[in-house]
């Protein structure tokens, strides 16, 4: 009596989703009595739903063999489902095609189509996706969707409807792919999709927001996930993925320390046993806030942790080096990174490193071209944070060939998209970019004044580095021709130099010292001035008696 009361209460404690209860009732029934395979299914899900992942799949493949002990295939088939998912998330193809091919071959005995069928396309179309294949992908999701409908499989619809919006939106058609995103997430919201496609649905959504840029809606559905992971607490599963994609969230809108708790709540869950191949993500969050808060030593230590877990740690170890004023070793990274990355995802996220490092270099060719690039991707998506970035970018590199009232326009629009955004980081760092434009029209109370807004949102948010960069540039600002003053001899020397238009390699030749020291003069010529780039520096030394 006491072994079916404890199944009773587990079965009812999974129909409230109240996952730990049901999985603690549920295995101790199974080690008593071998559980049927109906509730093999419900221990599977509540033990996915914990994030016990290989203990889970243990329990799908008992599912699948119980089921064909019955010769009940297509049960059978939706077990095997869920033993091919994560395969092929791991990257194991072997295993998952074999699963896959062997699943097809079950389901060509049953007599009539069946949901099951659509499973194995949505199967085909994530190995599809793994191969790179996009456009076979979405034929997979959309003949999925067909059989969904003509079946009435709920969740093989919202799982087959979401595949192709994604498909949509990495070959290009974000407008096309974010509308069917939005569709299936009405449908998950409305309770009419199982836990486990709701939770990989929802990652899954967030993930395509943040490959868009789509802060606005990453936002909207953020919340919309949290409020789902609220009424299943110890349902842990999905929620590291959405830890991190929520600080990042904080990041853009300046409530940095929220993100750190945020990234480290994240870090925590990749990294129980067995660690999580996202925990890179993870590191590289927690890496970012320390860099931006001027912590270079925790920073450095971040990043190196993310790299251990097989994360690129670019651009953002490329941005520390350059706030270190290693200006040559941030420009060899973002380089190299940069000539590497072939997905458009991937560029997106490198280029505006890519614009400021080469202009810090004084490589205004390079920065012209990257700026440009991002311009022509940010027009074909069109979201608002995508256009911001772009709009900063181009200013800066028109700051840099000396065309002010240029980069005044560019950047007044880009001031503009990251206020609506709420993003007070990225509207003080364009600010910066304004006095200084400001500056060179003549334009001196104007440029004192967006200097002064800067420093207020820096040191609000903590942001260390830019805090004393713009600090000396206002104290610039305020003495005139006496800031050279804090400038070594060298450096005058170096400036004099940079001033006649010669590059790095050049002065270094005329000096008969290495580019890398030279670099490192430049970087901190540029930070006892205030100056943001080798334009700002010739105009500098010229207004300034250093050149004649």
């Amino acid at each position: 009596m006491h072994a079916v009361s404890a199944l009773a209460q587990g079965r009812e404690h999974f129909e409230r989703q109240s996952w730990e209860n049901a999985h603690t009732l549920l295995s101790a029934e199974d080690r008593e009595n071998a559980l049927e395979p109906d509730d093999l299914v419900r221990l599977a899900t509540a033990t996915q739903m914990l994030g016990r992942d290989e203990e889970a799949a243990g329990l799908w493949s008992r599912a699948h063999a119980a089921y064909l002990t019955r010769n009940d295939k297509r049960a059978a088939a939706r077990s095997a489902y869920w033993l091919i998912v994560p395969m092929l998330f791991r990257g194991e193809m072997a295993q998952a095609g074999g699963w896959i091919a062997r699943t097809q071959r079950l389901l060509e005995e049953e007599p009539s189509e069946c949901a099951e069928h659509g499973y194995m396309r949505c199967a085909m179309a994530l190995r599809a996706i793994r191969e790179e294949k996009v456009e076979h992908a979405y034929e997979h999701f959309a003949e999925a969707a067909r059989i969904g409908e003509r079946t009435g499989d709920a969740d093989l619809v919202a799982q087959a409807r979401h595949g192709e919006g994604r498909s949509l939106i990495r070959r290009g058609d974000t407008a096309r792919g974010a509308v069917l995103l939005d569709e299936v997430m009405t449908s998950v919201i409305g309770g009419g999709v199982s836990p486990l496609i709701s939770g990989a649905i929802y990652c899954s959504v967030l993930e395509a927001c943040q490959e868009m840029f789509d802060l606005r809606r990453a936002q909207e559905w953020t919340d919309a996930m949290t409020s789902w992971c609220a009424r299943q607490p110890d349902g842990v599963g999905f929620r590291g993925q959405c830890l991190v994609h929520r600080a990042e969230l904080m990041q853009v809108h300046g409530a940095w320390s929220s993100a750190h708790e945020e990234a480290e709540r994240a870090r925590e869950r990749f990294m129980r046993p067995p660690a999580h191949r996202a925990v890179g993500l993870a590191y590289y969050r927690i890496a970012e806030l320390h860099r931006l808060r001027g912590e270079i030593a925790q920073a450095e230590e971040a990043y190196k942790q993310a790299s251990q877990s097989g994360l690129d740690p670019q651009p953002g170890l490329a941005l520390l080096r350059l706030a270190q004023g290693q200006v040559a070793a941030a420009s060899i990274a973002i380089g190299r990174a940069a000539g590497e990355a072939r997905d458009i995802r991937r560029r997106l996220r490198l280029l505006p490193a890519l614009v400021e490092i080469s202009i810090a270099v004084g490589d205004v060719a390079a920065a012209r071209a990257a700026a440009d690039e991002l311009a022509q991707l940010a027009a074909a998506r069109e979201t608002p944070a995508l256009l911001a970035t772009s709009a900063q970018a181009s200013g800066a590199v028109m700051l840099a060939e000396d065309n002010a009232r240029g980069a005044l326009v560019a950047l007044r629009e880009a001031f503009t998209l990251w206020l609506r955004l709420d993003a007070p980081y990225d509207a003080a760092r364009v600010r910066v970019l304004i006095a200084q434009a400001c500056g060179a029209v003549g334009d001196a109370d104007t440029a004192r004044m967006e200097l002064a807004s800067a420093c207020e949102t820096f040191e609000m948010l903590g942001a260390g580095h830019d805090l004393a960069r713009a600090r000396a540039m206002a104290r610039e600002k305020d003495r005139g021709s006496d800031a050279d003053e804090d400038l070594t001899p060298r450096e005058k020397e170096v400036l004099r130099l940079v001033a006649t238009g010669k590059t790095n390699r050049a002065i270094a030749a005329s000096l008969g010292i290495s580019e890398k020291t030279i670099a490192r003069h430049v970087a901190n010529i540029f930070m006892k001035l205030g100056l943001a780039n080798r334009a700002a520096a010739t105009a500098y030394a010229y207004e300034n008696g250093i050149v004649g």
